[in-house]
């Protein structure tokens, strides 16, 4: 029986419970934690995150899983959903300046749109520039978002989706072994379940 587990990062600001359950669901043993150690030891690691920028990033540098992050994404893949997309990136704007985690190059700015923010509802995608994150997929595919802040990527390269909100809006990024998710996988049905599966078998 294999060993491997993909831990969830447990810093206060996530909604744990229906990503577990996903995982749980697909047949992927996960592991909720702050625990450095655990950390080094997952095969892969996902990073929720619900509220502000800056309030999560400090949750995260107190206890230095900033560091931790940085260094476990030159080894295994990690995925960041929603907030904990945004904190992937080099610079957030919500409430103030605050930098985050720089490991996707670019900034968090708020949603320049004519349609009500938050933007909250189903939305489908475009995929570009390939990735195994999508495996199986076609464009169209819809997915639940709850966002006012989105990523815009230093490069264009690292954009693995796209959709429309009145705009178009960086709806996922990868970056190396790094990916994220503006949209909520676990909260996405058959297509969400499918990208967590693909990112689970990522390490396999």
């Amino acid at each position: 029986m294999s060993n491997s587990f993909t831990a969830i990062v447990d810093y206060g600001v996530g909604n744990l419970k229906s990503v577990t359950n996903a995982m749980t669901y697909l047949g992927m043993k996960t592991c909720i934690t702050s625990d450095a150690k655990e950390l080094e030891r997952a095969d892969a690691i996902i990073l929720p995150g619900v509220g502000a920028f800056p309030d999560a990033m400090e949750r995260l540098r107190t206890p230095g899983l900033d560091r931790v992050l940085a260094v476990q994404a030159e080894k295994k893949p990690i995925l960041g959903i929603c907030l904990g997309m945004q904190l992937l990136f080099d610079e957030g704007e919500e409430v103030r300046a605050c930098k985050g985690l720089g490991l996707v190059h670019g900034r968090v700015k708020r949603l320049e749109t004519d349609c009500k923010l938050p933007h909250i509802g189903w939305n489908s995608l475009r995929f570009q520039n390939g990735s195994p994150l999508f495996r199986g997929l076609e464009d169209g595919k819809y997915v639940y978002f709850v966002h006012s802040y989105c990523g815009v990527a230093a490069d264009e390269g690292d954009v693995i989706a796209r959709t429309e909100y009145g705009p178009s809006v960086v709806a996922a990024v990868s970056h190396g072994t790094v990916f994220g998710c503006q949209f909520h996988p676990e909260k996405s049905g058959e297509t969400g379940l499918q990208i967590l599966k693909n990112f689970g078998e990522l390490n396999q």
